[in-house]
């Protein structure tokens, strides 16, 4: 099997974890894993039977992490891989074939799910309600930033302290009137 991203080399046996097998590119570093073999390694890893490496944010840059770009192919079936993303804060997205059931791991996309403390949720990422979680992510970092620009760090804090205040507040409906009819 060639690797789906470089398509000049091929992918080898290697272990992205303890007990988690996969096919890894020399090149590019990234990485097929077989969701089969990856539920058997999450259910052991469940059972603490498997440590996973632990892995935090601060210990690699969550902002660099090679993403690609372009579609793949899956390197088994040669049909189109899905894209999805791991959520709405990182623009990095997995890629799954539906057919074979496998991903592709870009370089450091491993140790960005250990650092998320995703590497468990894998198959999850894939759902339905995960996506629709992680679009509604990105729309409020989207909000935060519009607003960033509009009103500056310091009165989007103010404005954000002032919507957690009202958010339950009893009186909400009648402060909103106030602030709304002077």
């Amino acid at each position: 099997m060639r690797c789906p991203k470089c398509k000049e080399h091929n992918l080898t046996a290697t272990k992205i974890d303890k007990g988690l097998s996969a096919m890894g590119c020399q090149q590019c570093s990234g990485a097929l894993i077989s969701l089969l073999y990856y539920r058997d390694w999450a259910e052991l890893a469940a059972n603490n039977q498997l440590n996973d490496q632990q892995v935090s944010a601060e210990d690699i840059d969550l902002e660099n992490v090679n993403d690609t770009s372009t579609a793949l192919n899956c390197p088994k079936c040669a049909r189109l891989m899905r894209k999805f993303r791991i959520s709405g804060c990182h623009n990095n997205r997995l890629d799954l074939c539906n057919s074979c059931d496998d991903v592709w791991l870009d370089d450091g996309e491993w140790q960005m799910l250990q650092a998320l403390q995703m590497s468990n949720l894998m198959p999850s990422i894939f759902t339905i309600p995960w996506q629709t979680k992680v679009r509604i992510q990105a729309q409020d970092e989207d909000r935060k930033h519009r607003y960033m620009k509009i009103l500056g760090e310091e009165d989007l804090n103010k404005s954000e302290q002032l919507r957690q205040w009202l958010k339950d507040h009893p009186k909400r409906q009648d402060i909103m009137f106030y602030i709304n009819h002077q």
